[in-house]
């Protein structure tokens, strides 16, 4: 043991010694260069995962062949059929498209907005295939699984009742005059479609009536191979739904979700049983490229996730969503449930995919304790923590992990109560979810569960009400918006809660303070807000006033400074990530001004975990830097990723030192059927 404290002693040391030279200044000035999608010096266009299979598949067929020696025809051995994601370079060669025409090779999806197939193949045509130049990525086509006094607590109901000037302008020959008139209106989601990507959505529930009585489901469309069930045979997407969007005209509002009157867009990706697969996910994906102008679906809502192993920049589900963000499309998706193990201790690393994808808002979940005061509050035990530990492998076989830091922020998920199916698989199997509402009719139906599935619609809901108070704001303000006005929870870093928890009050009031006549032509330092006068940032929630945390996190690193809302930032367009105005090298480049140096704080926030606020206590490195690839400092420090320092020694907070890379589907924590 005396060795193994040693060695344990003599790793930090020399981690530290990294660091301090890692850690310089800020310097101003020199040209960002596009981040490299280090795809030229990848090992191989097989994922990790799918690599791994064709290998299991190869050795059990090897074990076949010896049981049965003589028996088969080597020119036509039967193979089973490997479900995979094709992502491709431009057009398809007469050679490619001839492949996927062969006999045993079945193209089953088509995505054309991303440029991807879903395919059924034998395993020892997969390399084939990925001899092709214009073949960019094969992935496992992997399961998808569900990971699980809102309006009150979240800031929604102060926000509700909303003014709004206009001035009108009449010109003569003679005179100019103006009027101006006010007007109130609801805040409520009014116009604004959000898609909804989960178990389907029980079309005859009360919470998606709309304020003039008509459903305000929309579209519903099938993406399972089950068949359309209006009916939500399994219960997760209705409970989502009615949080993100349920009117509260049951129990005299007291369920009543945040984006009470947006249109909902109910797209089923997930079977009777919660689970689905990668390319139905990417088919619902696609739909929405192509239908968002039509339903003006400005959000998004993912409370689901799969195993996150390949790095972002080659993940499938990850691709797709940047390319919705980039078309102006907010895309909210859960952490997973993972932040502790089978022993209760802390566990790091365990984002899931598509939250791994830096333009994504991905959501932790918070319990509330049943308290609408906030000062309570804490991030809930099975919140899934940062950073992401996807990787891709290059040529000399070292896996270079993406270590972006993950959630964003962190919403109320612990036991919500919202909408429920009638008959659906959760409560007939879990009875104690059902909630008794002294009406019996089954379409008011209600039940009780948790997860970060449950905060990541809250998210998308706060999403809709700042895109209805402003339309015109992109993806990467909205996001800019929700962290710069969250709270920060005391007790808790950056890879826990993000920028904090949200705070609907804050961003509403933050939302209507920018100008709408933004665009991607405008200049860097423009004046970004319609007054001189800041907010105060500050905002008060039953009776209890808490301070904003005006900043927000950056791929490695966390921005602070009031320049990140009062002078323009070309990293709040279409097409690029907030992430975009930062290099690690010897310290933070700021390159071109695309992000502004004067005025913001880079990175000297970030907490290895036992500071008071987000503010104070041992900072993680002066510039957000991670070391290596695999080497985490912090609260649970890696080492050497796969190496278990000390055989199981615990570190101060019982935190287990270790790899914290995520492993497996998004699987209910530690066996509670509450927990999605």
């Amino acid at each position: 043991m005396k060795q193994t404290k040693s060695s344990l002693v003599t790793a930090l040391l020399v981690c530290f010694t990294i660091l301090a030279t890692m850690c310089g200044g800020i310097f101003l000035g020199g040209r960002t260069k596009a981040k490299s999608s280090d795809k030229s010096q990848r090992a191989d266009k097989v994922s990790p995962d799918l690599r791994a299979l064709m290998r299991d598949s190869r050795h059990d067929k090897d074990d076949k062949d010896e049981d049965n020696e003589g028996d088969r025809d080597d020119m036509h051995e039967e193979q089973d059929s490997v479900p995979v994601i094709l992502q491709l370079r431009g057009r398809m060669s007469d050679q490619l498209e001839a492949l996927l025409n062969s006999e045993d090779v079945h193209i089953k999806g088509e995505f054309k907005n991303f440029n991807s197939l879903a395919v059924s193949l034998p395993a020892n045509v997969i390399d084939e295939l990925a001899a092709f130049d214009e073949v960019d990525v094969i992935s496992f086509d992997g399961e998808v699984k569900t990971l699980g006094h809102v309006s009150l607590t979240t800031g929604a109901d102060a926000v509700r009742q909303q003014t709004k000037t206009t001035t009108t302008t009449t010109s003569t020959s003679t005179s100019t005059s103006s009027s101006t008139v006010t007007t109130s209106y609801t805040l409520d989601g009014t116009g604004v479609g959000i898609a909804v990507l989960d178990s389907s959505i029980s079309n005859s529930h009360q919470a998606f009536l709309a304020n003039d009585g008509s459903n305000r489901i929309r579209v519903h469309r099938d993406f399972t191979g089950e068949g359309m069930n209006t009916d939500d045979p399994y219960g997760h997407g209705t409970h989502v739904a009615g949080l993100a969007a349920g009117n509260g005209r049951i129990e005299g509002g007291a369920y009543k979700g945040v984006a009470s009157n947006a249109d909902i867009i109910n797209l089923r990706v997930l079977g009777s049983k919660g689970t689905g697969r990668v390319s139905g996910l990417l088919g619902a994906l696609d739909w929405v490229m192509l239908n968002r102008t039509t339903y003006n679906i400005r959000v998004v809502n993912m409370s689901l996730g799969a195993a996150a192993i390949n790095s972002y920049k080659d993940d499938p589900l990850c691709q797709a969503v940047r390319r919705l963000v980039d078309a102006g499309v907010v895309v909210v998706a859960a952490a997973g449930n993972n932040g502790k193990d089978a022993n209760g201790q802390k566990v790091y690393g365990q984002v899931h995919s598509p939250g791994n994808e830096p333009s994504a808002i991905t959501v932790g979940a918070t319990n509330t304790y049943g308290t609408d005061a906030r000062g309570d509050d804490a991030v809930a035990t099975y919140s899934s923590r940062g950073p992401t530990r996807s990787y891709w492998t290059d040529a000399s076989g070292v896996n270079h992990y993406d270590n972006i830091m993950k959630p964003d922020l962190v919403a109320p998920g612990n036991k919500l109560i919202s909408a429920r199916a009638k008959g659906n698989y959760l409560v007939t199997n879990y009875p104690q979810l059902k909630v008794s509402t002294g009406n019996n009719n089954p379409d008011n139906g209600m039940m009780q569960l948790s997860g970060t599935s449950m905060a990541t619609p809250i998210v998308a809901g706060a999403a809709a009400l700042i895109l209805q108070a402003k339309p015109k704001l992109t993806p990467n303000m909205v996001k800019m918006i929700l962290q710069y006005t969250a709270q920060p929870l005391a007790g808790f870093n950056h890879f826990e809660q993000g920028a904090g928890q949200l705070n609907l009050e804050g961003a509403v009031r933050l939302a209507k303070l920018i100008r709408t006549d933004l665009s991607s032509t405008t200049t860097l330092g423009t004046p970004m807000l319609t007054t001189k006068t800041l907010p105060t940032p500050q905002t008060t929630i039953a009776g209890e006033t808490f301070t904003w945390s005006q900043g927000l996190i950056m791929d490695h690193t966390y921005a602070s400074g009031t320049n990140l809302i009062t002078q323009y930032q070309r990293v709040y367009n279409l097409g690029v990530l907030l992430g975009d105005g930062t290099m690690e090298s010897n310290g933070v480049l700021l390159g071109d001004g695309v992000l502004l140096g004067d005025g913001v704080l880079l990175g000297d926030s970030i907490l290895i975990g036992n500071g008071i606020t987000i503010s104070e206590g041992t900072f993680f490195c002066g510039t957000g830097v991670l070391l290596g690839d695999g080497v985490l400092l912090g609260d649970g420090v890696l080492l050497g990723d796969g190496v278990l320092l000390g055989d199981g020694v615990l570190l101060g907070d019982g935190v287990l030192l270790g790899d914290g890379q995520a492993r497996g589907n998004a699987v209910l924590v530690g066996g509670d059927p509450t927990t999605y």
